[in-house]
């Protein structure tokens, strides 16, 4: 069942969304070479904690953190851990927040140090995609249309788009009806209504669309080791213009 929501839910979707943004300027601020993605998710889930919220991903489905810390060649899902970052590196952060009973979610890809030229263009490509995407979230619309603005965007640039991970409603649960694929038909698939609270996540890759599960369950990779990127936000469908309700303020803030 695909669940809309009132203005009052969204406002309080609001607020979990700006603790989340604030969380992920945090963990940008903390960003270099040296530091590692274990030191990363403890700041992380300290800042939601101290705000109110809780960590939507620590414990769901047993995952025991409160990021997903993904570098270079794996998509989504990476654990936090001892891993080092290193001058070279694109390291993609995801994080949710549970506040006042509701979910926000989202994801920004980082460049540590000196990052190959290609590897840069795919961050901008892929958050320009998700932008994109999010243009077409707007009531009257079809899930196609969002679908189709990043496939059609990414592919253009050569890059590969994953199939087996997409975006997803959120709400009272991290992850509600419908999903939403980063490939697809224009015109096809549901038809966007207003109050429908999407997170919208483009993961995409510098070569394959194949991706690989590891022995862990959790950590995706891309089949041919090549870099991928991702970036989320959570929106809210809107009669004329989708409403974004994360933010990448604090983290663009945090990288001046």
């Amino acid at each position: 069942m695909i669940v809309y929501k009132t203005e009052e839910e969204i406002e309080l979707m609001r607020a979990s969304a700006k603790v989340l943004a604030q969380a992920h300027g945090e963990v940008a601020s903390m960003i270099r070479e040296g530091i590692t993605t274990r030191e990363l998710d403890q700041r992380a889930e300290e800042f939601i904690r101290d705000h109110g919220g809780q960590p939507s991903f620590k414990g769901y489905n047993g995952f025991e953190y409160s990021l997903c810390i993904s570098p270079n060649s794996v998509v989504v899902h990476g654990f936090p851990g001892d891993y080092t970052l290193k001058s070279g590196d694109v390291i993609s952060v995801d994080a949710g927040v549970l506040l006042n009973g509701y979910h926000s979610d989202s994801a920004y890809t980082y460049p540590v140090g000196e990052v190959a030229p290609e590897v840069l263009k795919l961050l901008e490509e892929t958050k320009k995609s998700l932008y994109l995407g999010i243009e077409q979230a707007v009531a009257g619309n079809r899930m196609g249309d969002i679908s189709f603005a990043i496939q059609n965007h990414v592919e253009k640039q050569g890059y590969g788009v994953v199939r087996e991970l997409v975006g997803h409603g959120i709400g009272k649960k991290l992850h509600e009806r419908p999903e939403v694929p980063n490939y697809g038909k224009r015109g096809a698939g549901l038809k966007l209504q207003t109050g429908l609270t999407l997170a919208i996540e483009p993961m995409v890759n510098l070569g394959t669309k194949s991706v690989v599960q590891e022995k862990d369950g959790w950590t995706i990779r891309t089949k041919d080791l090549k870099p991928s990127a991702h970036f989320e936000h959570t929106v809210v469908v809107r009669k004329d213009k989708a409403e974004i309700l994360t933010s990448f303020e604090y983290i663009e803030k945090a990288l001046q």
